[in-house]
C-alpha cells in the first residue's frame, strides 16, 4: 500500500469525532433536503410507489455501505475514498473521485439553497415571492454564516451537525406520532377527504401512473440518499473506527424504514397521494391540513434546519476533499493547509466561494423546484459514478488482498457477486433519468464535467503526479 505514505504527515486531520457525532452525521446524511423537499415531486409523480421506491434504494445502498466500511476498515491509512480508489484502482481513479465528489457537494449546496429560499417564502403573505436579487442575498447570508461556523473546529461541526439531526429525528417522529392520532381519530381535511390508511392505495392503486411513474420516481428518491457516504469522508476524524463505523452503517436500514417509509405512509394516510402539491413540502402541508398551524410554522422551521445541516455537511466534505487532493498533488498546494484547530481553511473558502455560485443559478433560473430538478439530478448522476467507483474499489480489494478480506470481522453480506448487482442497479438509474424532460436535460450537460476533467488530469496533474513518485 506504498501509495499513501506521502499521506502521514504532522499536520493531519485530528480524530476529534465521538460515536455520539458519527451516528448522528450518518442519520442526518439519510435525512436530507431530498426527503423533506423532494418528497411532494416524488409522491406526484410515483404515487403511492414511491414506498417501494425507497425500500429499494434503502437496500441498494446499505451493501453499498458495507462495501465502503469493509474496505475502509481494512487499511486505516485511507483518509476516505478518494484514497481508496487512488491506491487499489489508480491515481486517475483518485482524481476522479475527489474532484467529482467535490462538485457533486458544491451541486447539493446549491440545490439546498434553492430550498432555503423556497421554505423561507412560507412566511411571506400570499402571492407574494423573493425578487431574484433577495434570493441570491438570502443565499449569501446562509454560506457565510456555515462557512463562519466551520472555520473554528472539527469538533464544533460535529456538535452542530449533533444537534441539526436531532432535530430532523424529534420532528420525523412527531410527524408520524401526529399523523396515526389523526388516522386513528379519522381526522377530516378541510378539502373533505378522512385520514385512513386506505388513502394509500384507494386512489387508483399502488401504482396509479403505472411502470413509468414508478422509474420517475427514483431520480429525487436517489437525492434523498445523497450524504450517507458521508461516515466514509468522516472516517479519517473519529475515534475507534472499528468500534463505530460498523454501528453507523448497520442502523441504515432500520433509519430507511423508519425516516422515509413510515413517514411518508403517514402523509400519503392522511393527505391522498394525489392532493399533495409537488413543489411543497409535504410535511409543512400536512400540519396546515390539519389545522395546527403552529405545528406548520415549526415543522418549517425544522425543514429550515435540516437544509441547513445538509449543507453543513456538504461544506464539511467539500474541504475535506480538497485537503485529500491537495496532498496528493492533485489540487493547489494551499488549499490543503491547516489550521491551527486541524481545520483545512483555504479549501473551505474555496468550496463556499463555488457554492455561493447557486446565488447566481437562482437569478438566472428563478423557478425553485426547476432549478432544485436541475442540480440535484446533475448532482445524483455524479454521485452514481462515485459509488460505482467505491464498489469497484471494493472488487479490486478483494482480488488484490484476499487475506485482509479473511482477517475482516465486518465483511460485506454478498461480497463481489453483490457488487455486481448493485453496480447495474446504479447504472440502471442513470439511464432511468433519460425519460423525463427535466432531468434528461441535466443528463445531457454531464459529459462537460468528464470532458473537464479529463483535460485537468491529462493536461495538468499526470505529469506531477509522475514526478511526486519518482521523489519518492
Amino acid at each position: 500500500m506504498s501509495n499513501l505514505q506521502h499521506h502521514d504527515h504532522a499536520g493531519d486531520l485530528q480524530r476529534k469525532l465521538t460515536n455520539r457525532h458519527l451516528q448522528l452525521i450518518a442519520i442526518g446524511g439519510a435525512i436530507g433536503t431530498g426527503l423533506f423537499m423532494g418528497s411532494g415531486k416524488t409522491i406526484s409523480l410515483a404515487g403511492p410507489s414511491i414506498l417501494f421506491i425507497y425500500l429499494i434504494i434503502g437496500t441498494m445502498i446499505f451493501f453499498l455501505m458495507r462495501a465502503l466500511g469493509e474496505v475502509l476498515l481494512s487499511n486505516l491509512n485511507y483518509k476516505s475514498f478518494v484514497d481508496m480508489a487512488y491506491d487499489l484502482i489508480g491515481p486517475w481513479a483518485g482524481f476522479y473521485v475527489g474532484w467529482t465528489y467535490w462538485v457533486s457537494w458544491v451541486l447539493v449546496g446549491m440545490a439546498d439553497l434553492t430550498a432555503v429560499t423556497s421554505y423561507l417564502s412560507f412566511w411571506l403573505p400570499n402571492g407574494v415571492s423573493f425578487s431574484p436579487i433577495e434570493q441570491a442575498m438570502i443565499s449569501a447570508g446562509c454560506v457565510l454564516f456555515l462557512l463562519i461556523l466551520n472555520l473554528l473546529t472539527v469538533r464544533l461541526f460535529g456538535e452542530v451537525e449533533f444537534w441539526f439531526a436531532i432535530i430532523k429525528i424529534v420532528a420525523i417522529i412527531a410527524l408520524v406520532l401526529a399523523g396515526i392520532y389523526m388516522v386513528v381519530t379519522k381526522f377530516q381535511s378541510p378539502s373533505g377527504s378522512v385520514a385512513a390508511i386506505s388513502n394509500i392505495w384507494n386512489h387508483g392503486g399502488m401504482f396509479p401512473h403505472g411502470v413509468n411513474g414508478f422509474l420517475a420516481g427514483f431520480q429525487i428518491a436517489i437525492f434523498a440518499f445523497i450524504g450517507v457516504e458521508l461516515v466514509g469522508t468522516t472516517a479519517a476524524e473519529t475515534k475507534d473506527p472499528h468500534k463505530h463505523l460498523p454501528k453507523a452503517i448497520n442502523a441504515i436500514p432500520i433509519r430507511v424504514i423508519l425516516f422515509y417509509v413510515l413517514a411518508l405512509m403517514v402523509v400519503m394516510s392522511v393527505t391522498p397521494w394525489d392532493q399533495v402539491k409537488a413543489d411543497r413540502s409535504p410535511f409543512v402541508e400536512l400540519f396546515l391540513m390539519a389545522g395546527i398551524p403552529t405545528a406548520a410554522i415549526i415543522m418549517n422551521l425544522v425543514v429550515l434546519s435540516s437544509v441547513m445541516s445538509s449543507m453543513n455537511s456538504g461544506i464539511f466534505s467539500t474541504s475535506r476533499m480538497m485537503y485529500g487532493l491537495s496532498r496528493d498533488g492533485q489540487a493547489p498546494e494551499t488549499l490543503g493547509q491547516l489550521t491551527k484547530s486541524a481545520v483545512p481553511a483555504n479549501g473551505l473558502i474555496f468550496s463556499c466561494a463555488c457554492i455561493m455560485g447557486g446565488a447566481l443559478l437562482q437569478y438566472f433560473v428563478p423557478n425553485t423546484i426547476e432549478a432544485f430538478t436541475l442540480a440535484t439530478t446533475l448532482c445524483t448522476i455524479l454521485f452514481l459514478t462515485v459509488w460505482i467507483l467505491i464498489l469497484m474499489c471494493y472488487i479490486r480489494y478483494r482480488k488484490l488482498s484476499p487475506e485482509l478480506h479473511e482477517k475482516s470481522n465486518f465483511k460485506m453480506p454478498g461480497g463481489v457477486a453483490m457488487s455486481y448487482v448493485v453496480i447495474v442497479f446504479f447504472l440502471f438509474t442513470i439511464a432511468i433519468l433519460s425519460l423525463e424532460a427535466d432531468t434528461a436535460k441535466s443528463l445531457m450537460v454531464s459529459p462537460i464535467w468528464f470532458l473537464v476533467l479529463a483535460i485537468g488530469y491529462f493536461g495538468f496533474y499526470k505529469s506531477k503526479i509522475k514526478r511526486n513518485f519518482a521523489q519518492e
